[in-house]
């Protein structure tokens, strides 16, 4: 193993790379799932993370076996290509898994795996025993390939991502994308760490063990993200769940179009709205309105009430929905917290009122007061008409 002593030299890297990759594999597959009602999808995906990671040391570990072969930095360009095709549609589907399975279901990731184990036998065959030309022409067909995949599956990520932040923002009522950006960062990552290599095939030649080296990295940080949301996954499966149950089925679609029928008839009869409204200002008197990653329906099962009573108190009496008026209620409490307790940062204000998220404290105190946190507690709370 003289190559050990040559940083420079693409095997270190591999043989690194490989470690790496079962040890990930490994700790994925030890890792227990809190058991939630539905935590099913999570454990899939980790699951097929750990396959993923297991394929890649095996890849690695092939390419090595070979080492000793003419155009070595050809033949590993080429199974990286293999490697990360692999990679991006197993870690793909795992991240659109976790957020729901209505675009990619799992037959259709059994297919991009046997299209890309037939594409990798096919290159191995060429390679082995074709000519440079054949070599060329079927490194570009991969390729083609590979891109399209890519393509495919970021244009449905892209359409569940956003109907997942739909989906938690209905539930809990709040602005809760920073619950997903992680999801999303690291499918970013992929893609771009994943196509980096076509980047490499093309125009820098001679340099892959600084790429396997870059790789190794986003697998430790892919696995360390996932494990990290293992451990906080309830509040998004319990929202994905909550969807599946109410609105993922006929029978669910029926109840919902009777309970709006109710619901029009209710809106036909006078209603009296003394006991909502004491129950109401006593909730506020409590401060509840900090509360957050609550649903609807728990909020108003605290007020004694039902989610559509409250909708349709708040559209015929406050001329305004739920969500708003409570955000200008924790606003409201910001305003005087910043200029009475000076020594607290107003990040942490902005949690103490009920907002999970820094940026969207200062996005709707911004909004409401017309400056920022900052600058309120800065001037005392006096801010001249018009600022």
């Amino acid at each position: 193993m003289e190559f050990i002593a040559n940083i420079n030299d693409i095997r270190l890297f591999q043989w690194i790379a490989m470690i790496v990759a079962a040890s990930l594999a490994v700790v994925m597959l030890l890792i227990k799932v809190p058991h939630t009602e539905h935590a099913t999808r999570l454990t899939r995906a980790k699951s097929i993370v750990a396959l993923s990671y297991m394929v890649c040391a095996f890849i690695f570990g092939y390419t090595l076996f070979h080492d000793d072969i003419r155009n070595y930095e050809v033949f590993s360009a080429m199974t990286m290509l293999m490697n990360v095709a692999f990679s991006s549609a197993t870690l793909s589907f795992s991240l659109i898994n976790l957020l729901g399975h209505r675009y990619v279901d799992f037959s259709k990731l059994l297919i991009s795996i046997f299209a890309i184990f037939l594409t990798s036998i096919a290159l191995i065959e060429i390679f082995f025993n074709g000519e440079s030309d054949q070599i060329d022409i079927a490194l570009i067909t991969g390729i083609v390939l590979f891109v399209s995949m890519c393509i495919y599956y970021i244009i449905i990520f892209d359409k569940w991502y956003k109907h997942s932040i739909v989906m938690l923002e209905k539930y809990y009522d709040e602005d809760e994308e920073h619950k997903l950006k992680w999801v999303k960062f690291c499918f970013i990552l992929a893609m771009l760490t994943d196509m980096f290599v076509l980047v490499y095939l093309i125009f820098l030649r001679g340099f892959m063990f600084i790429y396997i080296g870059f790789y190794i990295l986003f697998l430790l940080y892919f696995a360390s993200n996932f494990i990290s949301f293992i451990g906080s996954h309830k509040l998004l499966l319990d929202a994905f769940g909550h969807w599946n149950i109410s609105k993922g089925s006929k029978n669910a679609r029926k109840r919902k179009a009777a309970r709006r029928k109710q619901q029009n008839t209710e809106a036909a009869k006078p209603v009296e709205y003394g006991d909502l409204e004491a129950a109401l200002g006593k909730w506020v008197s409590e401060r509840k309105y900090r509360e957050y990653d609550k649903s609807r329906e728990e909020i108003a099962a605290e007020i004694g009430t039902t989610k559509e009573l409250l909708n349709q108190y708040f559209a015929q009496e406050m001329g305004k929905d739920f969500r708003t008026w409570r955000t200008e209620l924790r606003i409201a409490d910001a305003k005087e917290l910043l200029v009475s307790d000076m020594k607290t940062s107003t990040n942490i204000i902005g949690e103490m009122v009920g907002f999970s998220d820094r940026s969207n404290f200062h996005r709707q105190f911004t909004k409401i007061v017309g400056c920022s946190p900052k600058h309120w507690r800065d001037t005392g709370g006096n801010i001249p008409a018009g600022t």
